[in-house]
């Protein structure tokens, strides 16, 4: 009232057009923040929008949840090291090697997640199409369990070397 948006007496809450585009508003600039930062949308926009919980609001909340997961493990770290170098939390000097964020990568890192994802896939395809006998579908499910469950445990075993760290040390404050 005092900026001369609303007349004397008129509430915010009856202005159901400006609550929309607030809104919305308020909801796109959630998802461009959480987008820079986390590489996905901002969870539970779908409640900022409507004010309500939707069901599709709650299958896309989690998926953005797993991909946010494989993302601040897998292939985050160079993200971590530029925000870092832009907030001056660590500072290139002359004498370091060359490139300080250039780690060559055993060939584990790309070999393991494949066969672990065939050895997966072969496993349930085995499980939906039945040989001729079930001893024959049990010989081909536990063996491709089996490799899928053994490469999983190398993987974990190995956790530490698959997460993609920051490469850059942070200075003393």
């Amino acid at each position: 009232q005092r900026l001369g948006v609303l007349h004397v007496g008129q509430r915010i809450e009856e202005q159901a057009d400006f609550e929309k585009i607030y809104k919305n508003a308020w909801a796109d600039n959630a998802n461009a923040c959480a987008k820079q930062y986390a590489g996905t949308g901002a969870l539970k926009t779908d409640y900022t929008r409507t004010g309500k919980r939707t069901q599709w609001g709650l299958i896309m909340d989690g998926w953005n949840s797993l991909i946010r997961y494989y993302k601040n493990n897998f292939s985050d770290g160079f993200r971590q090291d530029a925000i870092d170098l832009f907030l001056g939390n660590y500072s290139v000097e002359e004498v370091e090697p060359a490139n300080p964020l250039h780690v060559k990568k055993d060939w584990k890192f790309l070999a393991l997640p494949i066969i672990m994802v065939v050895a997966f896939s072969m496993c349930i395809i085995c499980l939906l199409m039945a040989g001729d006998t079930w001893t024959e579908t049990l010989a081909y499910v536990l063996f491709w369990g089996t490799a899928s469950f053994g490469t999983f445990a190398i993987i974990l075993y190995n956790g530490k070397d698959f997460v993609d760290a920051p490469k850059l040390v942070q200075k003393e404050k």
